[in-house]
């Protein structure tokens, strides 16, 4: 190895001094703007070997710092998910306290807007688990001086009856039960009929005689005839009819939202409700003049008949609150007509 080293002495020798002089003129020689070719070539050089370790070291800082962004992440996408939850929530409870809100307001501004009768708010708590019958319960009772065959409304229109009254609660009759009864007529044609509950979501309207026309969408007011809701209040409206015998089939949609009920006042008293002066939605529709007597009835008879039919079959229904769904085996047999004066 020493061998080898002496006898190549020389070249290295030479090419060490010939190294140190083209560094020395490197080191003299300046190119533009006054920069020694020396640092152009150091920084040559070097550039590479700076670019490389940038690079390395910039993908290795780039990986240990997702690792711990991904850790972190995962603790983040946690507790985001947990506020989310919260929040909605918090979404719902606000949504379900502005509904109980604008409901109260309605009954409110009904309460208002009818001062000259005695009301009562109350809540529905319950229904009855018969499927066969639609009644429900409120928390009003005998402590607030609630009392059978009082009328239970809403501002959109009437809902049926109390049938039963315990200390705290009572329990409600609605129209479209099967064993309801409640006195109506027409708004434009003044026809008295019945509306009766089948057990279907839809009550229908009884005894009214073929020969009257009845058009789809006409407001079904109270009659009063059975003294438990005062005249002129909203029921519904006519959803279709059909000719039967020997009265009309008329489907009636009613204006309260039976199957949504949460709030309801109850009637204390058989005072007739005025509408309000303003153009507010109430469940009061006024009156309208009958319309003038045809100079010719050709069923005079027959249209006399029906109404004595129907305000003996609303007050029976009325005067007789039923306690309970009827005895297997009954059936309510609708009352035959008055025979015709002659």
């Amino acid at each position: 190895m020493l061998d080898e080293f002496s006898r190549h002495r020389p070249l290295a020798l030479l090419a060490g001094v010939v190294l140190a002089q083209v560094l020395l003129l490197a080191f003299q020689i300046k190119r533009d703007r006054d920069v020694r070719l020396i640092r152009y070539w150091a920084v040559e050089l070097m550039t590479p070997l700076q670019r490389g370790g940038t690079w390395t070291f910039s993908k290795i800082g780039g990986v240990w710092t997702g690792y711990i962004a991904l850790h972190n992440a995962r603790s983040e996408n946690e507790r985001l998910r947990g506020e989310l939850d919260r929040l909605e929530l918090r979404n719902r409870d606000l949504e379900t306290q502005a509904a109980e809100a604008q409901r109260l307001a309605a009954l409110l501004n009904f309460r208002q807007g009818h001062s000259e009768a005695s009301m009562l708010a109350a809540q529905v708590i319950g229904a009855s688990a018969d499927p066969s019958s639609r009644t429900l319960f409120i928390n009003r009772g005998e402590r607030d001086h609630v009392r059978r065959n009082l009328g239970v409304i809403t501002p959109d229109g009437i809902v049926g009856k109390i049938v039963e009254v315990f200390p705290s609660t009572a329990q409600v009759q609605l129209i479209n039960d099967k064993d309801s009864g409640v006195g109506a007529l027409f708004a434009d044609s003044r026809t008295h009929g019945v509306v009766r509950g089948s057990g279907d979501p839809e009550p229908r309207m009884d005894y009214v005689v073929n020969d009257e026309k009845v058009h789809a969408g006409e407001a079904i007011l109270t009659s009063g005839e059975d003294r438990i809701f005062p005249k002129g209040l909203l029921i519904g409206a006519v959803a279709g009819t059909s000719p039967a015998s020997p009265f009309q089939l008329i489907r009636v949609r009613a204006a309260a939202r039976l199957d949504r009920l949460e709030d309801v006042l109850v009637l204390l008293s058989e005072q007739e409700l005025t509408p309000k002066a303003s153009g507010g939605s109430s469940s009061v529709v006024p009156a309208s003049a009958p319309p003038p007597a045809p100079a010719e009835a050709p069923s005079a008879a027959a249209s006399k008949a029906a109404a004595s039919t129907r305000a003996s079959a609303a007050r029976s229904s009325s005067a007789q609150p039923l306690a309970g769904p009827p005895k297997p085996g009954h059936q309510t047999r609708a009352p035959a007509p008055a025979a015709p004066p002659r």
